[in-house]
Order: C-alpha cells, then sequence, then structure tokens
C-alpha cells in the first residue's frame, strides 16, 4: 500500500503514514491521521481501509489514492 493522500468516501483527505503490525495477531493495520481537526493519529485494519462500501447501490472503495505528499507542489513548504 502507498502512503501518500486518501480521500475516505464521504470526501474527507486523510494521510497514510504506513502499515503496522498487531503485536500479538499480527494483523496489519493502517496508520493515519485525518487531514483536518486536530490530526490525531489513527489505526484501521488494512482489509476494512482498502475494501469497497456500497453507496447509492454503487460499490465504491472506502479510501481512493489521490497521491503521494512527495508528488504535491507545495510538499516541501
Amino acid at each position: 500500500m502507498k502512503n501518500g493522500r486518501y480521500r475516505h468516501y464521504k470526501g474527507q483527505d486523510y494521510i497514510v503514514i504506513g502499515v503496522a503490525r498487531h503485536s500479538e495477531t499480527d494483523e496489519e493495520l493502517v496508520v493515519y491521521r485525518p487531514d483536518y481537526g486536530d490530526r490525531s493519529l489513527w489505526v484501521r485494519p488494512l482489509k476494512m481501509f482498502i475494501e469497497t462500501v456500497k453507496v447509492n447501490d454503487q460499490h465504491v472503495p472506502r479510501f481512493q489514492f489521490v497521491r503521494s505528499e512527495e508528488d504535491h507542489p507545495l510538499a516541501d513548504d
């Protein structure tokens, strides 16, 4: 999975920092933060992060990759 900016199907952007492993179950967890509000760190199981959800009778990605933050023209600011 690529690090960078993802858009949630409800419209907000999130920055994926990386993928970690749960110490007891070895489950892969996506470490990310919202690009709004307090920008605190969150984790979500990778399987859930990449799954599709049903919206208006259509299946859409829960999170859609937008770009890597290094590709953004203002990344160095």
